[in-house]
């Protein structure tokens, strides 16, 4: 198994403290025969359990530049599992693959959900491999990732919570919000043009007739993308610094409720 001892680029050394040795892992599992390829971050300063964050990356899937966000994400507070949602064989080169395998991945939302699931399922038994809590878990997901994350929540998967940074919130049929048994925290780009206040009110809509503990954060001047220090579409993908600060910040809070509050 390969091991890689991650170069935190500047844009993330703010967040992460000198003393920390973050570790990145390859983790090799199989669904239904087919070989996928997850990576797990974490700082290995320490050996104290901590909590787990499956985490699903942008519609690029696994690469160097998810696995920033990972460390970003893991700091010293906990684990984190970047999974693999379109099998080790399918690493897009550019946005128009990306499109073409995300697409696929969306246009079956159960296999969508068993995939995610399967990574979830994985994650949790790697507690020999790293300081892991499997008790105390939640998934967040960016973009693509966003809206698997609540695919994992509507699939009624019990775990902490979930969280989707700048992720769709359409799904095909929306009754399958009276699975959702865990908390839900949506951070969303209010200028986003590629999740239009339709979507937006038909996922609230959802959440209320499902009676969901759940949460919206609209980031006002925020279009899609916005924690991404790579997206330079303007107008329809694009970082922003301060919101995505913010957005940071409200997972951590998130996260501070679901397993540090009595």
């Amino acid at each position: 198994m390969k091991t890689l001892m991650l170069t935190v680029v500047l844009c993330l050394a703010w967040t992460i403290p000198a003393w920390a040795e973050m570790v990145a892992k390859s983790v090799v599992y199989n669904i239904d025969g087919e070989v996928y390829e997850g990576v797990l971050v974490f700082d290995a300063a320490s050996s104290d359990t901590r909590p787990g964050i499956v985490m699903v990356p942008n519609w690029m899937g696994p690469s160097e530049q998810s696995i920033e966000k990972a460390a970003r994400v893991a700091g010293q507070a906990y684990v984190v599992f970047m999974i693999d949602m379109y099998g080790q064989h399918i690493r897009p080169k550019n946005t128009e693959e990306a499109a073409a395998a995300a697409g696929q991945v969306r246009s079956d939302r159960e296999m969508m959900r068993k995939r995610v699931n399967a990574g979830l399922e994985t994650f949790k038994g790697l507690t020999d491999q790293a300081p892991l809590d499997a008790s105390r878990m939640a998934a967040i997901g960016f973009c693509f990732g966003g809206g698997t994350v609540l695919e994992l929540a509507r699939s009624g998967t019990e775990l902490g919570g979930v969280v989707s940074f700048h992720g769709n919130l359409d799904t095909p049929d929306t009754r399958d919000a009276e699975n959702i048994a865990t908390k839900v925290l949506v951070l969303h780009g209010a200028d986003d043009p590629l999740v239009p206040d339709e979507q937006v009110l038909t996922f609230i809509q959802e959440m209320r007739n499902a009676d969901v503990d759940w949460q919206l954060i609209h980031y006002g001047g925020a279009v899609h993308s916005f924690t991404d220090p790579y997206a330079a579409m303007p107008g329809t993908a694009e970082y922003h610094p301060v919101v995505a600060q913010r957005a940071f910040a409200a997972m951590e809070q998130f996260f501070d409720e679901l397993f540090h509050q009595p």
